[in-house]
């Protein structure tokens, strides 16, 4: 079973990109984030065409997650992340697909910071945890982009980024405790060194490969046992107007 997970950084635009890798990869299971399309204008026709059939939560012109199966509608059990009733930013999709909950999500950016956007960014990511620990027995995995470079090694140099609300002790002690609960980080167990992810638009990155971690796999002590391989598909970031973000995927045994 192959899963993987984009931050196709607006569905709309990218289209054929998403349309093309689907053909060549053949995920079983897809999460992308920051779709950036109101749910009636989501490409449901184009993707059935593909094979894929989906459920999504979007909004117009932000954020936005949407989860893909091929050849079966995944079965809905989450629209938001629960712990906040009035929080309406589209950023968790839960799905059950063969035997397996799997929640797509787009964690807060919280830059600038300090400030409000970093303090939702917080409190945001103390909902995940509280909902993990609801998954912890199921097998489950969680994917997506965390919006959080968990250590130096995860980043091709901490320098520039020392003020960026992704590199701050209080987002990188989260995620930890979410490996610390017995969660299972897919890609650095099978890639333990550089494993960019994200490559940022400025400062001529994607060329100098200057990259990082944002883009995560976390699988529940349920699940774990399955991960036979994991990588990136770097290739989708040299394409004419790419993402930011490469797909991340991994294959599950029986």
């Amino acid at each position: 079973m192959r899963i993987a997970t984009w931050n196709v950084n607006g569905i709309l635009r990218r289209l054929d990109q998403l349309l093309a890798w689907l053909e060549a990869t053949c995920p079983d299971v897809v999460c992308l984030q920051e779709t950036k399309v109101e749910d009636r204008a989501f490409p449901e026709a184009a993707l059935a065409e593909a094979g894929y059939r989906g459920a999504w939560v979007g909004q117009r012109t932000w954020h936005g997650v949407a989860l893909l199966a091929r050849g079966e509608a995944p079965i809905v059990t989450r629209r938001t992340l629960p712990g906040d009733e009035h929080d309406r930013e589209p950023r968790y999709l839960e799905a059950a697909i063969q035997g397996i909950l799997v929640g797509c999500l787009y964690a807060p950016n919280g830059n600038p910071q300090p400030g409000p956007k970093f303090d939702y960014k917080l409190a945001w990511t103390e909902r995940l945890l509280a909902h993990a620990v609801t998954l912890h027995t199921h097998p489950a995995a969680l994917c997506g982009d965390f919006n959080v470079v968990p250590t130096a090694s995860d980043i091709y140099n901490e320098r520039s980024w020392l003020k960026n609300a992704l590199l701050q002790p209080a987002p990188r002690a989260q995620f930890a405790r979410l490996l610390e609960a017995g969660w299972t980080d897919a890609l650095r167990t099978i890639h333990p060194a550089e494993a960019w992810t994200f490559w940022s638009i400025l400062r001529n990155a994607w060329p100098r490969d200057a990259g990082m971690r944002i883009d995560h796999f976390l699988l529940s002590p349920a699940l774990a046992h399955r991960l036979e391989d994991a990588g990136v598909d770097r290739s989708m970031r040299a394409n004419a107007n790419p993402s930011d973000h490469a797909p991340v995927w991994i294959h599950l045994g029986p």
